[in-house]
Parts: structure tokens; C-alpha cells; sequence
């Protein structure tokens, strides 16, 4: 539209802006939202657009997570508390603006993104635009409400166990957990352990890659720098005949999870429209092995680095303060083994794509939940009841391979569902490619929350 002259970014900043302000009281999915700035920024995109200039996002706004910096704004990621401005954007916004993208707020995320619900006394309750007495899930709940409600066309989230597919499955969004490194984490030179990344969530999977493909890149004090791939041009792409892995074991944990049947029915009618797409389907299982022990000290060791930003720790939930002081024993040397035995579990693993191209996993083991399921647990209750609900992506966050989650369904009662596309290092453009296929045969991006389809 912009580029065509269908619409001036003013004309799109400005309704962005006002559907986050009609929405700002039931659905609670930014933050903070930088109005004025975002405004002078579509005056100065339709400038250049007026003059020919052509950038793959110029004057169109998106948003970011509350975890990523924005120059001039202060970067609590759910946390209570006078957070200092920042003085620089972080590298995926600088490349996001050098793209044109006009960034018109911060989204919510629960505290340190540790949940996968998007509550929290910081900012109150984020909610599901398909029904508000549910959670858009966690930890990247804010930007995927944000999209599924139509307030921006994109935006980015982070993922550290499942965090921007999680909440991508339950709002019926795609959502692309990239290859560790894909986008950089800077100023940090990791994020949490290795274990998060930056990632899009979008309606569309071309619009997904191309928000991926514009913050793509690195910064030169990155710890992880992948190869570059180009992700947009996979979007429009035949995936070929393609073998698939259908999984639904999950790696052990030692806490109860069922995997419920309208999850399990809407995997099975995904495996089936992939057959019929002419593809190999078949059961098979990840030899996951002990990769549980793994993600535990990189991720509480991160939540402890994280908590160490906080300008008043008495503010923070008490089941944050636990994971700090598990973080404080669990660091170290446990740390140290924990990365070690990262590039074992990947042969481990990555055995499975000897025979496979991709493995098809639920994203969620169920619906998502209403709000105020975890209110007011203490922390063993609050892990068994999250584990219990997703499962099955942060074993991909130890791996640090790509992950993309697809709308698969939604259940009578009209919640979002979604499962994973997983693949070994680097295979973005395959998943992509494959998750295109899908979404032509699928089309969900017709229907809407609140509409008829």
C-alpha cells in the first residue's frame, strides 16, 4: 500500500495508534507506545517515499518487545520499578529502522520472560484478542496480541522456551523461532545462556520473514554469528516432497504432561493435509536424552544475570527471587557442564534428520489457559503447571536450532492452536518454504478474532 500510494504511513502510524489506545484497556498489549516519535518518524517515511525511495519496511509500524531496547526508553521487561532510559537502540531495532519500520510501541511481557501467560502486577493482564478470559500466552504475549487484534501488521518477540511460538499458537499467528544468532542480542553478546533469541510474529509467514530477514544480522561483539540466509525468498518457494517426522513424545522432565485430544486431533488433520500435499509423514521420536538437565542452570543463571538490572530486587515476584538463588547455585561449574553437553545433545538429536527433513511436534499441549492460571502459585507449582501446558519447544532453545510455529486449528470453543515445524541448524528457508505451502492450502490468515471465519 505504501509503496504503491495506497496509503501514507501517517495515515497507517496514526491508525495503529489509535487501535492501541481503543484497545490499551481490554486486550493491554503495550508497555509503553511512543506516539509523538512514531509520528514524526511516518512524516519523514512518506517524505522519502515521495521521493522514490523504496525500503522493505519504510513507514510501515510494527512493534517490539519490552526486552529490547529503544533509545530514550526505559527496558524493564516486565519488572516493576524506575528503569533508566536507554541511550541506544538495540541492534534489531537499529536494523528494523535502517529497514524504514516506524516502531510505535513496546509490547508486554511477564516479568524476565518466564512464564507463558502475560500477566503481572508491572503492567496488569495482557489477553487473547480471540477471547478475552484467555491468556496470548508467553513470554512474547504482548507483541502476539498486539498482531492477532490487528494493531500492528508484525512484530518482535523473543524466545527462550517457546516464547514467541507459544503465545504465536495460541493467537493464530505465525511466529519463527530463527537459528541462535539469526538476529543479534546486542548490547548483549548472548541472551540468557545462548538459550533466547529474537524472532517475528506475524498473520502471514511472508510477512514473518520478512520482518526476520530486516532484523536479521550481527554485531561485532556477537557470541553467535550463523552463516546468512535469506528467509523472504523461501516464502515463495516449493518446499519439494519433503520426509516428516510426526512427534508428539516429549523430553523428560520429571513433572506430569498429557497431551490433550483437540491438540492431538488438530496435529493429526495438519499431518494429513501434509500427506495430501504429497508428503512422507511419518511417526517418529527425537532421542532427546537428558537435555532437561541442560536448560535448567542456562536458564536460571539468565533470570540471575537478568534480576541483577532491577533497580529494587524487593519488587520482584517471589518466584523470580527463587530462580535467582537457583541461578546462584546452579552457575558456575553446572553451568560451564551444562553448555558443554550442548554439542552432544545436537548429534543426539539431530539423529532424527538422518531419515527426516523436518519434524512436526505440537507447539502447546493445550489450549491456552485463562487468565490468572498461575496467579498466585509458588514456584514448583508455577513449573509443573507451565511444563504441563508447553512441553515441547524449549528443547529446541538448548539445540539453538530454528523452530516455526503454524496455526493448526482452533478448538470448538474457539481458541487458536498451533503446532512446530522444527529443523537442524540453519533451516529457515526449508521451514519457511514448507510453512508457506501450508498457509496457501490452510488460509488462516482470513479469519479474524471476533469474525466469522
Amino acid at each position: 500500500m505504501l509503496a504503491a500510494g495506497e496509503a501514507g504511513s501517517r495515515e497507517l502510524v496514526t491508525r495503529s495508534l489509535d487501535a492501541i489506545a481503543a484497545t490499551s484497556g481490554e486486550l493491554n498489549a503495550f508497555r509503553l507506545v511512543t506516539a509523538e516519535r512514531a509520528l514524526a518518524e511516518a512524516d519523514e517515511a512518506d517524505r522519502r517515499l515521495a521521493a522514490g525511495e523504496r525500503l522493505p519496511l519504510l513507514g510501515v509500524p510494527v512493534a517490539v518487545k519490552d526486552d529490547t531496547d529503544l533509545a530514550g526508553e526505559p527496558t524493564a521487561f516486565g519488572c516493576e520499578g524506575p528503569f533508566p532510559a536507554k541511550r541506544e537502540d538495540a541492534e534489531s531495532v537499529r536494523r528494523l529502522r535502517a529497514a524504514g519500520a516506524v516502531i510505535v510501541g513496546k509490547t508486554n511481557s511477564p516479568e524476565l520472560g518466564q512464564w507463558p501467560v502475560t500477566e503481572g502486577p508491572a503492567f496488569g493482564d495482557t489477553r487473547n484478542p480471540w477471547n478475552l478470559d484467555h491468556t496470548p500466552g508467553g513470554s512474547s504475549g504482548g507483541s502476539a496480541a498486539a498482531v492477532a487484534a490487528g494493531l500492528v501488521p508484525a512484530a518482535l518477540g523473543s524466545d527462550g522456551a517457546g516464547s514467541v511460538r507459544i503465545p504465536a499458537a495460541w493467537t493464530q499467528l505465525v511466529g519463527i523461532k530463527p537459528q541462535r544468532g539469526r538476529i543479534s542480542t546486542w548490547p548483549d553478546p548472548e541472551a540468557f545462556n545462548g538459550i533466547t533469541c529474537h524472532g517475528p510474529l506475524a498473520r502471514t509467514v511472508a510477512d514473518a520473514a520478512l520482518l526476520l530477514d530486516a532484523a536479521a544480522g550481527s554485531a561485532p561483539g556477537d557470541l553467535h554469528r550463523p552463516t546468512p540466509v535469506e528467509i523472504l525468498p523461501a516464502a515463495h518457494r516449493d518446499p519439494g516432497r519433503l520426509r516428516i517426522a510426526l512427534s508428539t513424545r516429549t523430553a523428560f522432565t520429571a513433572t506430569p504432561k498429557r497431551l490433550e485430544p483437540v491438540v492431538r486431533s488438530a496435529l493429526n488433520a495438519l499431518a494429513e493435509r501434509l500427506a495430501a500435499l504429497g508428503h512422507e509423514v511419518e511417526e517418529a521420536e527425537p532421542a532427546y536424552g537428558p537435555i532437561g538437565v541442560t536448560f535448567v542452570p542456562r536458564a536460571t543463571a539468565g533470570v540471575r544475570d537478568w534480576a541483577g538490572r532491577a533497580p529494587d530486587p524487593a519488587l520482584l515476584d517471589p518466584r523470580t527471587r527463587g530462580a535467582v538463588r537457583t541461578g546462584g547455585l546452579l552457575g558456575g561449574p553446572v553451568l560451564r557442564l551444562a553448555r558443554a553437553a550442548e554439542a552432544p545433545l545436537r548429534r543426539r538429536v539431530g539423529r532424527i534428520f538422518r531419515r527426516y527433513d523436518v519434524v512436526l511436534t505440537p507447539t502447546t499441549a493445550t489450549p491456552p489457559p485463562r487468565i490468572g492460571a498461575l496467579t498466585g502459585l509458588g514456584g514448583w507449582q508455577t513449573d509443573r503447571r507451565m511444563i504441563a501446558y508447553c512441553p515441547y519447544a524449549w528443547p529446541w532453545n538448548v539445540l539453538g536450532w530454528p523452530g516455526v510455529n503454524v496455526p493448526a486449528g482452533r478448538t470448538p470453543e474457539g481458541l487458536p492452536l498451533g503446532a512446530q515445524l522444527l529443523g537442524p541448524a540453519d533451516s529457515e528457508p526449508l521451514l519457511v518454504s514448507l510453512a508457506a505451502q501450508l498457509e496457501a492450502d490452510r488460509r488462516w490468515f482470513e479469519s479474524w478474532p471476533g469474525g466469522d471465519g
